[in-house]
């Protein structure tokens, strides 16, 4: 059964990783490509994991077979070609804070596909959950000024990215207790990274280029920390506590990036922002009260 209090812990490292991921990739997009910036930060996290996941492989005793080859090319279609790569677009045409809150809408769209996909199926609370939580984006996001500064297009992007991350969200709860967040994460980032490849090829699009002792740090924390350590915890999360309690993350998240993004690239944190993040916090802490239905309930004083 899904522990969401133990999932928390996870929770927490995949909101600070994925918090900065939108200043990393605002940054890194003034010297790299998006599609190949996607390539490299994916391809680095994909190698990083490689002795983990075959260490994992080992002690679960298992051998991936032709189901599972044929599950992680899918995951790493939907997360690094589609919605990652669109993601990095849409970025570069609106400003981080904005891209931070859209994509952390995803849990709406990964709430209802795991309803279909998985056994963690939708209920009050989750749906109180998600109202407050939106509210909380809606009220940061400031529709008065949404559009200020902004692209429209980059906006469109930014939330079919985000639709598409809360289908692999998802997806990533359907095998992950067989073949293990090491392996998971590992096989479909560079199986993602494969059709990229070919992409960037075909097209004639850089692959190394802008690669330097001055970009290569950022290019490390995106590959490292943001796709490495953050997609570890990620998968993690959801294999304590199942798809909806792992996307607390992308509630928490709009919060570490706003942060980040008035740090380092000097976007303002309004008072908007700042109440929209306090209803962000609030749903989050509801999120991890245990849920007891009516019928849980009457079992309980049965028992009793």
């Amino acid at each position: 059964m899904p522990d969401i209090k133990k999932s928390f812990p996870y929770v927490l490292v995949t909101a600070f990783c994925f918090g900065t991921m939108e200043t990393a990739l605002k940054l890194g997009g003034s010297t790299f490509d998006p599609i190949q910036l996607t390539f490299l930060r994916f391809f680095i996290g994909g190698v990083l994991l490689i002795p983990f996941a075959a260490a994992d492989l080992k002690k679960r005793n298992y051998r991936l077979t032709a189901g599972d080859i044929i599950y992680l090319v899918i995951l790493g279609l939907v997360c690094v070609c589609f919605s990652m790569t669109l993601f990095q677009i849409g970025v570069m045409k609106t400003n981080a804070a904005l891209a931070a809150l859209i994509i952390s809408a995803n849990p709406v769209f990964t709430m209802i596909f795991a309803h279909f996909l998985t056994s963690d199926k939708f209920n009050r609370k989750k749906l109180l959950v998600l109202l407050i939580c939106i509210a909380g984006l809606v009220v940061a996001a400031d529709p008065k000024k949404l559009l200020s500064g902004n692209n429209i297009s980059g906006l469109l992007i930014v939330l079919v990215a985000s639709i598409a991350f809360g289908l692999y969200t998802a997806l990533g709860k359907k095998r992950i207790a067989k073949i293990g967040g090491w392996s998971q994460n590992c096989f479909s980032f560079l199986f993602g990274c494969a059709g990229l490849l070919i992409y960037l090829l075909v097209s004639g699009r850089p692959i190394v280029k802008g690669i330097s002792l001055s970009s290569a740090p950022l290019l490390l924390y995106l590959g490292i920390v943001v796709t490495g350590i953050g997609y570890i915890a990620f998968l993690k999360a959801i294999a304590a506590g199942g798809p909806s309690a792992a996307s607390v993350s992308f509630f928490i998240k709009p919060v570490i990036a706003m942060a980040a993004a008035y740090i380092f690239l000097h976007e303002d944190v309004t008072p908007h922002m700042i109440a929209g993040a306090m209803l962000v916090i609030c749903g989050s802490a509801i999120n991890i009260i245990p849920f007891r239905s009516k019928h849980s309930s009457q079992a309980l004083q049965a028992k009793a």
